[in-house]
């Protein structure tokens, strides 16, 4: 079979691969018919994931259709059309039982698909613990629809539920990516008394006023006086900082009003500063890390309702025949682009 790969540091290459099979009772095989390119895949091409293997096939963001099941899975059965999670995760151990499934003590635990084990950039996957993380798309939901709910789309939701937002909160959201346009997405769902998306590309900044019109935009030179400007409280109630960039860290804690909360998406390239000093007294609550990706279930659930909508996010399309000219693409923001679909099927 085909399958996108990561050779070395800088090297993807488009590689023939035997197909997966089961090798545990628990695993599930499947067909992907949909996948996508994430910045996730980008930072393991960069070198900034020490723990992605070279030669494993990346991607961890797809949709399918169930080929095979070991003999212990029950949730799925051959046929069914599946939201793969990003996460795989055993549902047993400490983290797993109080739902931080991203910290699964399992070896093939947390983000294991398409970084430590073989992804879904390709026309097959095996899923470890597959009645943990394979969802059944409902009827009536697209491959379209369904393609973010496993990765970036669970990890907007998760952003949102820990970030504790209210009716009354000003809440501001730095970078209006695809990880972004999910976080607020999830964030509207709450109904706070205002959003403010921080973004520095004109193309998604003219993306959300298209698409979002009661969001107000601001950029990152003038963010923390229009914040001050348009909040109740000198400041903003809740911040999630998704964007990942040189100084955005410092804009999120630099944008909140003391005692926020500052929730950091972000995965960022190299290390960041805490200047304790110079925020003393603004007596913030930071949250950060991966996503628990324990949600996938509501997830569709709202997507059926009619209540999330993504679609608007796939601006490209390619055979993954053709994925390295998606990258290329996407890498360097040419094009308008904010998410590629890749159908893995041709």
């Amino acid at each position: 079979m085909l399958a996108y790969s990561y050779i070395g540091k800088g090297d993807f290459r488009l590689v023939e691969k035997p197909k997966p099979v089961v090798v545990d009772t628990r695993d599930a095989i499947v067909r992907v018919t949909l996948g996508s390119i994430c910045t996730s895949d980008l930072h393991i091409k960069h070198g900034s994931v020490p723990r992605a293997v070279p030669g494993i096939t990346v991607g961890h963001e797809m949709v399918g259709i169930v080929e095979e099941v070991g003999s212990d899975v029950v949730s799925v059965k051959r046929g069914d059309r599946v939201a793969v999670n990003v996460e795989t995760f055993c549902g047993k151990c400490f983290f797993c039982r109080h739902g931080y499934v991203n910290n699964c003590t399992d070896p093939d635990g947390g983000w294991a698909l398409g970084c430590r084990i073989d992804g879904g950039q390709a026309e097959y996957v095996r899923v470890p613990y597959a009645d943990n993380c394979l969802t059944r798309i409902p009827g009536g939901v697209s491959d379209e629809q369904a393609l973010f709910v496993g990765d970036i789309l669970a990890t907007g939701f998760w952003a949102v539920r820990i970030s504790e937002i209210c009716e009354d909160d000003t809440v501001l959201i730095i970078g209006a990516g695809p990880t972004g346009i999910c976080s607020l997405l999830c964030a509207m769902l709450k109904n706070p008394k205002r959003i403010i998306v921080c973004e520095k590309s004109e193309e998604r900044i003219d993306f959300v006023r298209r698409h979002y019109p009661d969001v107000l935009v601001t950029k990152p030179e003038d963010c923390k006086s229009f914040v001050a400007a348009n909040s109740d409280n000198g400041g903003a109630d809740v911040v999630l900082e998704v964007a990942g960039g040189d100084d955005t860290f410092r804009l999120a804690w630099d944008c909140a009003r003391p005692n926020a909360i500052v929730t950091v998406v972000a995965l960022y390239d190299k290390p960041q500063i805490l200047p304790l000093p110079d925020m003393y007294g603004k007596n913030l609550v930071f949250k950060t890390g991966g996503v628990d990706g324990c949600d996938c279930e509501e997830i569709l659930r709202l997507i059926k309702e009619g209540r999330i909508d993504t679609t608007p996010l796939i601006t490209h399309r390619m055979a993954l025949r053709n994925i390295e000219e998606g990258y290329r693409i996407f890498e360097n923001k040419l094009d308008g682009v904010i998410k590629v679909a890749v159908d893995c099927a041709s």
